[in-house]
């Protein structure tokens, strides 16, 4: 699993610690299920985290881990096991896990989680700059757009990171005076606007395009704003002829699609980060709790334009 992942094992020299010369392993969990968009994303992080290693003569364990099917409540866990085995001295956790999990982890190894954020818990953070995305409402601003809406999908496990870049969305639409409505809004609010599959959030869009004219969207990610545009497509409207869409990560378009407006991640820098926190943690491992936010940068594709002609349009 970890090799398909862009994952690629390297001897190197390791870490020489106490008395007994033990050497220094660290363990990466990588969580499954993993979505098309952690295979495109988390082989750049794996590479980060494997670069940083080598500088730092570090041996790197890849493994994976359900975390929907994780018993908190059991008494013996495999991941325990594997650490105790592998004698890890700290461990980075890449996909959300349930925060009980979480807990009980980070109360036995020194934990930096990587692009999830879990509140009160003894673990550092490596994560991308959310609020980069109050940038992003500037530009569709800029190219004229009065009315825009923010979309992201239903996430069984985590979705923080939704929530976190909807908050910059809302930030950058106050800071320019834009109007900002609940009805333009799906799979933030826990009880409303809940679209179960991409299929009905492009049903949303598609709706709140005709009916209310908002003729920008900001998806919570990259492959949510793929989806839609070929959704939309599916029903005749054209991205960014009838309305613009940009998301947040830079992974490269799929076959057949416009390279799209969004915000560049430097996965490799956030992978070799989360090695650097871990020694960190490592070595002092009373310190205060860290978190690290490493900034995005502005992707322009062709995916947003003036506003369109609305109206036009049939589910």
């Amino acid at each position: 699993m970890a090799a398909s992942l862009g994952y690629r094992h390297v001897p190197t020299r390791v870490i020489r610690s106490g008395r007994q010369g033990r050497s220094i392993t660290i363990g990466v969990v990588i969580g499954v299920p993993v979505c098309d968009t952690a295979m495109a994303t988390f082989p750049m992080v794996l590479r980060g985290i494997q670069e940083r290693a080598q500088v730092d003569h570090v041996a790197v364990d890849v493994v994976t881990e359900d975390p929907s099917v994780w018993d908190p409540r059991a008494a013996r866990q495999p991941l325990f096991r594997r650490i105790r085995e592998r004698r890890w001295r700290g461990l980075i956790l890449m996909y959300p896990f349930p925060p009980e999990s979480v807990d009980q982890i980070a109360r036995r190894i020194s934990t930096v989680s990587v692009l999830s954020e879990y509140d009160h818990l003894a673990v550092d953070t490596v994560d991308t700059d959310h609020a980069d995305i109050a940038g992003m409402v500037r530009h569709l601003a800029a190219a004229g757009h009065e009315r825009i809406g923010f979309v992201s999908w239903r996430y069984r496990v985590g979705g923080r990171w939704a929530l976190r870049r909807f908050g910059a969305f809302a930030e950058g639409m106050f800071q320019l005076g834009l109007e900002l409505r609940a009805d333009w809004v799906a799979n933030i609010h826990r009880e409303s606007n809940r679209c179960e599959t991409p299929e009905a959030v492009a049903a949303f869009v598609a709706q709140r395009l005709r009916r209310d004219g908002v003729t920008a969207w900001v998806c919570a990610a990259d492959h949510q704003a793929y989806q839609l545009i070929g959704d939309l497509r599916a029903v005749g409207i054209e991205v960014p002829r009838d309305c613009s869409v940009t998301g947040f990560d830079g992974i490269a378009p799929p076959p057949g699609m416009p390279r799209l407006t969004t915000l560049g991640v430097a996965h490799e820098d956030i992978g070799s980060s989360a090695v650097a926190r871990l020694l960190s943690r490592i070595l002092h491992a009373t310190a205060p709790r860290r978190k690290i936010l490493v900034e995005t940068r502005l992707v322009e594709g062709g995916t947003v334009g003036p506003p369109g002609a609305v109206g036009n349009t049939d589910l």
